[in-house]
Parts: structure tokens; C-alpha cells; sequence
């Protein structure tokens, strides 16, 4: 996109980051940090949402609001006494950094996309690109970006076919939907790299491509992570897309926007989790949800009490941050899925690696999330699916949404391969005993 509109896109998501959560210690500091507070009921809850805090945390009564002194300054207002809670920003490592890379290290879309095309010319036996749509700004025919999506195997005839009848099982990882959660789409990066390079040298490895099929979407949010990646050392904390068209604030949340139990979300087009005017109104959502049913066959009934038959293939894991979760269906309702002792079985064997809590939203972060990716993939096609919430949910250099560059290779990067290898290794029969 031109420069120009990214920054103005930038300055407006920057406006709306501040406007919507709390800050520093200092009153009169303008850079965000979180805040806690404490004694938050569920209704409570649904009301700082609904007046457009940007709430990032929230577990039995305790909530963490992100944003300026600002921020905290209407917290007191709303009758809640926030505390300091950690920084948001850590410090960079100081090295300099490649052109294509930003905040220490963590890599631009652009960067993305020719990591992909990279990794398919070097490695045609294994790996195949697919451009599955557009972004919200390339609709608009306002620059914006391809969505890509990647499939791994050693290919025989037939792998990596758009089409829902393939012969291997197949395992799906999206990342970087949320665009402001950073180490995920880095997360993705080395399980491509994970997988091409350990073929024929990790006999894991070797054995998985022989037999599975991987496909990952590293960016599913590109317009997002652009905005986020041109604060450079400060990146912007924006989370949803870059659609402009409500006229004040930018974005949809893709993550509340999914066709699938859409609508009890967010109507304030100025909230982070902005639902959308309608389900699957998003471009990205939609190219998400078609690769989906192309890929995966339709294996569940449509009755919420369907359960996917023990036989059921596939796995999928949708990757956000931060809190050290793996969640498991249903988002939208309290009530468990009707795969639930499997769901959480396969959570518990991938939670040998990352040592995460696994649980339904009510387990983990507390509260009902509509419209989400994960459910729409159980509760349509009956794949296996989960949602990983990678990185501390403390504090320190590797907390929050943007944790320090050599956090990935040091922490989430080791304690989460063995993870997705679990998710993988289970797709011909996650639900078998």
C-alpha cells in the first residue's frame, strides 16, 4: 500500500489503542502498559468491553486492561482502582536489523511472502504456495496483500490438492489473525522451517511428511500486521484489520467475525473485538473459511449435540497471545462440545510439551468468545481444533502481545515444536482413544 495510507492507517490504529485501554504510572505518560484491576464480575466484564476497553486478560474476578494513563484515568472514573501490571514495549534487542524485520528482529508480511515462495522453490518435493484471497485493503484496491497459504509433505499424486478427499490426514495452523500478536506468525515461520529441514535428517520428522499433510497460513491478517510493523521499535498495537469503512475507528476483529455462531459479540465498530456488521463480512475471514471447507471434509452434523464420529480425521490449531492456553470448543457457549474428553485428551498430551492449561474458554480466559475461528472448524467440519494462547500471561521481557525478539528461539519457540508435533502426528485420529 502507499506509504501515506499505511501511516495514516497506523495513526488512527494508535489513536484507537490509546482511546480503548489504560498506561503508565505516570499520569501524564502516553505509552501504554497494563493495568489490573480486581473484583470484576462477568457483567462487569461485558461492560468495559462494550465502553471499548481493551481488556487482555481476564481470570476469576481479575481483569488486566491494556493502554495509557489516559486509560487509567477512566478506570478510576468507572468506580475500579488500577494497578501497574507490566510493560508493554520491551526493550529491542540493540542489533541492526534487516530491512524486512522490525521490533528486534520479528518479520514483516512482505518478508512472510517471500519466505514462502523461498521455501517452495528450494524444496518443490515438498512444498506448494496457494494464494487463497485478498485483504480488506486489496479488495478496496487500496495496495493490501495476497493471503498465503502454504502446504508441506513429500508430495506423491494427488498432496496438496484443493480438495477435501486427500489421501493424508491433514493439519492446519493459522497464525497472526489477531495482528498484533507477534510471535505468532514467528511461531509459524520455524515450523515451515521445522519441517523442510528436518526432513530426511529428523526421522520425526521424515515420517510425518511421509504420511500427513501441513498447511499454515503465517499471516491471516496481513493489512493488520503492517500497521503494527510500521511503529518499527514501538509497533502499533492494533489487533484487527485495516477496514476503514465505519469513518472513525479501523478494523474488524477477525477472530469474532466468523461465519459460524456469529453475532453476540461486539457492535461497537471502536471495540477490539468488533464482531463485524454482518458474519464473514471480512475478506481474510472469508479466505480463511473457503480454504477450510476445500481442505478439510465436512465431518459433524449440525446439531450443537453432533458429535464428529471417533473415525474423524484432521487437526486444527489456530495461534494467538498471549496466557498459556490451549482451549478447546465451544468459544461461543459455556456448554462443553460434545468431542470434549477428546478435544481436552489431545490438549493434555500437547500440554506435555508447552506445559499450557487446557480447558473451554470458562477454564482458561474467562469469558464467551463468538465467532471464532476454532469453533467455526469443530462445529462445521468437525476437524479437531484448538486455540493455542502463546507467551506468559505474567510479566517480563517474554509477557504480553510483543515480547522480546529472542523470547521466540529461547521460549515459545521450544516449548511449543513438540506441541504442533503432537497436533500434527494425532490428525489421521484425533478423537481414537
Amino acid at each position: 500500500m502507499a506509504l501515506r495510507r499505511l501511516l495514516s492507517l497506523a495513526g488512527a490504529a494508535a489513536l484507537i489503542a490509546v482511546a480503548s485501554g489504560p498506561a503508565h504510572s505516570d499520569p501524564g505518560d502516553d505509552t501504554p502498559v497494563t493495568w489490573q484491576i480486581t473484583g470484576v464480575t462477568l457483567d462487569a466484564l461485558a461492560g468495559l468491553t462494550a465502553d471499548g476497553y481493551d481488556v487482555v486478560r481476564y481470570h476469576d474476578g481479575d481483569a488486566v486492561v491494556l493502554g495509557d494513563s489516559r486509560v487509567a484515568d477512566r478506570l478510576r472514573a468507572d468506580g475500579f482502582t488500577p494497578s501497574f501490571h507490566d510493560t508493554v514495549y520491551k526493550d529491542p534487542a540493540p542489533v541492526t536489523t534487516a530491512a524486512d524485520t522490525y521490533y528486534g528482529g520479528y518479520h514483516t508480511v512482505d518478508a512472510h511472502e517471500a519466505h514462502l515462495d523461498q521455501v517452495a522453490a528450494a524444496h518443490p518435493d515438498l512444498a506448494t504456495v496457494y494464494d487463497i484471497g485478498d485483504s480488506w485493503l486489496k479488495t478496496q484496491g487500496r495496495g493490501g496483500h495476497d493471503i498465503k497459504a502454504i502446504c508441506l509433505t513429500r508430495k506423491t499424486d494427488g498432496d496438496c490438492a484443493l480438495s477435501p478427499d486427500s489421501a493424508k490426514p491433514r493439519f492446519t495452523v493459522v497464525a497472526q489473525i489477531h495482528a498484533r500478536e507477534v510471535a505468532t506468525g514467528e511461531i509459524a515461520w520455524k515450523w515451515i522451517d521445522s519441517l523442510v529441514n528436518g526432513y530426511g535428517t529428523d526421522p520425526a520428522v521424515t515420517t510425518l511428511m511421509d504420511t500427513t499433510e501441513m498447511w499454515v497460513v503465517p499471516i491471516a491478517n496481513p493489512d493488520g500486521v503492517d500497521i503494527v510493523a510500521s511503529g518499527g521499535d514501538q509497533p502499533v498495537l492494533h489487533r484487527k484489520n485495516a477496514n476503514d469503512s465505519d469513518g472513525s475507528c479501523v478494523g474488524v476483529d477477525l477472530n469474532r467475525n466468523s461465519s459460524f455462531e456469529w453475532g453476540a459479540d461486539s457492535s461497537n465498530p471502536c471495540a477490539q473485538t468488533y464482531q463485524g456488521p454482518q458474519a464473514a463480512s471480512e475478506p481474510e475471514v472469508t479466505a480463511l473459511e473457503d480454504l477450510f471447507r476445500r481442505i478439510h471434509p465436512d465431518q459433524r452434523g449440525t446439531n450443537p449435540t453432533d458429535p464428529a464420529p471417533v473415525d474423524a480425521r484432521d487437526v486444527f490449531v489456530s495461534l494467538h497471545s498471549y496466557g498459556d492456553y490451549i482451549i478447546v470448543p465451544w468459544g461461543y457457549t459455556e456448554d462443553t462440545s460434545p468431542n470434549d474428553a477428546a478435544l481436552r485428551g489431545l490438549g493434555a498430551a500437547m500440554a506435555e510439551s508447552n506445559g499450557y492449561l487446557v480447558g473451554t474458554n470458562g477454564d482458561t480466559v474467562g469469558y464467551s468468545t463468538s465467532g471464532t475461528t476454532d469453533d467455526m472448524t469443530y462445529g462445521e467440519l468437525g476437524v479437531a481444533s484448538f486455540t493455542f494462547e502463546i507467551g506468559d500471561g505474567g510479566w517480563g521481557s517474554c509477557s504480553g502481545f510483543l515480547p522480546a525478539y529472542d523470547c521466540v528461539d529461547s521460549q515459545l519457540w521450544p516449548e511449543n515444536r513438540g506441541a504442533l508435533m503432537t497436533a500434527a502426528q494425532a490428525a489421521a485420529a484425533p478423537y481414537a482413544a
